[in-house]
C-alpha cells in the first residue's frame, strides 16, 4: 500500500496544483466586473442642483459651453471629445480649499500624463477676477501642464449654468449677485459621452485614491 502511494504521490501533487488553478481562473472569470454609475440629476444633493433639473433620472450629460483658457484658447466641449476627464470649480485667490485641490489634481495629472484618453478642466467661479493671465500665471506656479490640464475663465453666467445644469457641483447662497455660487470640493469624472460617472472629495485623501482608482475602471470599460 506504501509503495501505491509512493508511486502515485507525484501525480496526485500534480493533479491538486492544476485543479487549483482551474478553480482559481473560474473564480476570477466569474467574479463581477466593477461598473461606476452613471449619476442623473436626482441621484445629487438638491442643493448642488438647479431646480429644473431636480426630477431628471437618465440622458443628464455635460452641456457645449465655450471658455478660454490659461493660454487665451477657445475651450469647448468638443475640445473633450473621446475623453475621459476630471473637473472642478475653483478661483486663484482662494486661501482656504482650493490650494489643497489643486495640488491633488496636480497629482493626478501625474498620474495620466501618458495616457491620451484622460485630461483635467478647471473652471473658475470668479471669472471677473481670473483673467487670461492670472490663470496663466497660476497654472505656471501650479504645475499644469497645457496638452493635460486647461484653466478656464469666461462669461459668469455661462461658468454658473455649466456647475448648476451640467457638473451639479456648486451652491448658489454667496453674496447675493444673479448669478452667485460658492465652491464645493468636488472632483467630477465624466466619461467620453460627457455622463457624470462620479463625485469625489478633492480634499480628502482616501477619496483621491479612490478616484485614481475609478479612471482605471472607466478607462478599461472602454475596452470590453
Amino acid at each position: 500500500m506504501r509503495q501505491f502511494f509512493a508511486k502515485y504521490r507525484l501525480f496526485a501533487v500534480v493533479l491538486s496544483l492544476i485543479s487549483a488553478i482551474i478553480v482559481f481562473f473560474m473564480y476570477d472569470a466569474l467574479k463581477p466586473i466593477k461598473r461606476l454609475p452613471i449619476y442623473q440629476p436626482n441621484m445629487v444633493n438638491p442643493e448642488l442642483v438647479d431646480s429644473t433639473l431636480l426630477d431628471v433620472k437618465k440622458y443628464h450629460t455635460i452641456s457645449d459651453v465655450s471658455l478660454i483658457n490659461q493660454n487665451g484658447d477657445t475651450i469647448a466641449k468638443n475640445t473633450y471629445d473621446n475623453k475621459i476627464y476630471v473637473a472642478d470649480f475653483f478661483f486663484t485667490t482662494c486661501p482656504t480649499i482650493c490650494p489643497i485641490m489643486t495640488k491633488n489634481m496636480a497629482e493626478i495629472q501625474r498620474s495620466i500624463l501618458d495616457d491620451n484618453d484622460m485630461m483635467l478642466l478647471s473652471h473658475s467661479v470668479t471669472p471677473q477676477i481670473d483673467s487670461v493671465p492670472r490663470l496663466k500665471a497660476y497654472a505656471e506656479e501650479k504645475g499644469v501642464i497645457d496638452t493635460k490640464w486647461n484653466l478656464v475663465t469666461g462669461d459668469k453666467k455661462q461658468i454658473y449654468e455649466l456647475a448648476r445644469k451640467s457638473y451639479l457641483a456648486v451652491k448658489t447662497d454667496g453674496d447675493g449677485g444673479p448669478y452667485d455660487m460658492i465652491h464645493t470640493e468636488n472632483f467630477i469624472l465624466v466619461d467620453k459621452e460627457k455622463r457624470i460617472r462620479g463625485f469625489y472629495d478633492g480634499t480628502n485623501r482616501e477619496e483621491i485614491e479612490q478616484l485614481l482608482s475609478d479612471l482605471q475602471i472607466l478607462k478599461n470599460s472602454y475596452l470590453d
